[in-house]
């Protein structure tokens, strides 16, 4: 089925949501279509910021907004669908669309097993009924399904269409790039060099894919890292509390823009609390890259100021491997929590690889190494 059939049948005029590879062909439409347009197309920083945003739309205009996402921002959403949007609430209705990712019968990484388990378990338990587009969905049952959806819609509840991998197809190209010069693995090899055998927790991503070959490549031991494979925006705090509670250890946290953007809100507890041993490095593209290369909001906001504000007692910016590499020596010297945003560049290799330890495997090493 091709995006155009499906937008053309959902009918509305306003999509936000947090871009998915399932979903890339619904993604690139909407750029082509209608680029970042508050009015029509926002990307947002995390799921249940979409749906407060979906929700302000239709208090607005009285018509039914559209968000997309990967089925790994379901649990983001659990809370403002049920205390916002349930019809016991406010009655809002809104149409989500749901990448399905780990959909039981067909392989993907383990942090997608379980969410495919229960993607449309956690729909019918938000009260939220479903409709499966696969590859063989006709237009006329998608017809339908939607013919149906706006009968239940009408009533104040909501709706999603959860679509199997290659479900949508979409014809348009969009190049997604930078001006920035650094390339992120590249970074990420001068952490490496630079951090030693300290320990280092990793975003979800490409990232922790290219940390794992670093390591292969140097033929060093993985027991250094903790890839957060899943868990998007969550690794800052994984490493506070390794930090917190290892004083003697120096830990490194090697973040991206569009997961500090997903749970901004632990920059504040990094910055109040202010673990001296802990470096927090911030690689920036503005991108969603891992799926895709959608653009992010951290090519126009201050991370730097941002940091400053929520109290991390140094912060830099850096955009040259010169200052890379001294700014990283600096803060190993430091004794005190600091934080390095890197400009970066979008684009990664062709045939960058995946772990090839499994997610267990990775805790208990990392743990016995820290032990």
């Amino acid at each position: 089925m091709t995006v155009e059939q499906l937008v053309n049948i959902i009918g509305a005029d306003f999509y936000t949501g947090v871009p998915d590879s399932q979903l890339k062909a619904l993604c690139n439409y909407l750029m082509n279509e209608y680029g970042i347009d508050p009015k029509h197309h926002v990307i947002a920083a995390n799921e249940g910021n979409c749906t407060a945003l979906a929700a302000g739309y239709h208090l607005a205009t009285g018509k039914v907004p559209v968000v997309y996402m990967q089925n790994s921002g379901e649990g983001n959403v659990i809370n403002p669908v049920a205390s916002l949007l349930n019809d016991k609430v406010y009655a809002i209705p809104v149409i989500f669309i749901v990448g399905w990712r780990g959909e039981p019968g067909i392989h993907d990484e383990p942090q997608h097993i379980y969410q495919g388990e229960v993607t449309v378990k956690l729909l019918d338990d938000m009260d939220i009924e479903s409709f499966v587009i696969g590859k063989e969905t006709t237009e006329d049952e998608l017809r339908s399904a939607m013919a149906h959806f706006r009968d239940v819609l009408a009533t104040g509840k909501d709706v999603a269409f959860v679509v199997r991998k290659g479900a949508l197809s979409y014809d348009g190209k969009v190049e997604y790039k930078n001006d920035n010069k650094m390339v992120r693995e590249e970074i990420i090899r001068h952490i490496v060099q630079a951090s030693g055998e300290d320990p280092i927790v990793s975003t979800t991503g490409k990232a922790s894919r290219e940390l794992f070959e670093i390591r292969e490549a140097n033929g060093q031991s993985h027991k250094y890292d903790f890839l957060t494979v899943g868990s998007m925006g969550h690794s800052s705090s994984i490493a506070m509390g390794v930090a917190i509670n290892k004083p003697d250890m120096r830990v490194w946290c090697v973040d991206g823009d569009g997961a500090v953007l997903m749970h901004m809100g632990s920059m504040a507890l990094l910055g109040a609390n202010k673990p001296s041993n802990l470096i927090h490095v911030v690689i920036n593209n503005s991108a969603h890259e891992t799926v895709g290369g959608m653009p992010t909001v951290a090519g126009q906001i201050d991370l730097v100021g941002i940091a400053k504000a929520c109290g991390y007692p140094y912060v830099v910016s850096v955009d040259t491997f010169e200052d890379l590499d001294r700014e990283l020596e600096d803060a190993k010297n430091r004794k005190a929590l600091s934080l390095i945003e890197v400009k970066c560049s979008i684009g990664a290799r062709d045939d960058l690889g995946r772990p090839t330890t499994t997610a267990l495997e990775n805790k208990q090493n990392f743990m016995e190494y820290i032990k």
